[in-house]
């Protein structure tokens, strides 16, 4: 380690830089009250307030877009299996599938005809509104609904 000699020196005279001077008498002038800041960097929502009447309006047909989905998972996944009968294979299961894609943009037209009042923010919710549950619905329906309907033709299955 290294070692440090002391100053063995008087200070300089006159050389009081490195104290704080004190100063007495010195009037502060009050500061004023300013209120803290209402949002942190955030900018002000370009969408105006929506008022409970509307929230409720809103999320009844939000909850109607819902079951409507729903509802038409369960209907077309039974109707596959009887419209896509003839067609064998991997091409079976690509033409359901399209199908599939088809009935849930004819459900965003209707949810656009349903006239949401939605603010910018909420507009993704007419593609998002519902979209696993119709999905998982869809397939569990056509799978089940294919199982029951082609039972009897298989000869190590269950004979009704």
């Amino acid at each position: 380690m290294a070692k440090f000699k002391k100053k063995k020196s008087a200070p300089t005279p006159g050389n009081d830089d490195s104290k704080p001077k004190i100063e007495e008498n010195i009037d502060i002038p009050e500061t004023e009250n300013t209120p803290p800041p209402t949002s942190n960097s955030k900018e002000p929502s370009k969408d105006p307030p929506i008022n409970a009447a509307e929230k409720s309006e809103k999320d009844k047909k939000l909850a109607k877009l819902f079951w409507m989905r729903i509802a038409l998972g369960v209907i077309a996944g039974i109707a596959t299996t009887f419209i896509f009968e003839d067609i064998e294979g991997e091409e079976r299961r690509w033409a359901s599938i399209g199908f599939m894609i088809i009935v849930f943009f004819g459900s965003i037209i209707v949810a656009k005809g349903m006239n949401m009042q939605l603010p910018s923010s909420d507009r993704k919710k007419i593609v998002t509104q519902g979209i696993g549950s119709y999905v998982f619905l869809y397939l569990f329906t056509w799978i089940v609904s294919y199982t029951l309907t082609h039972l009897g033709d298989i000869s190590t299955g269950i004979n009704l």
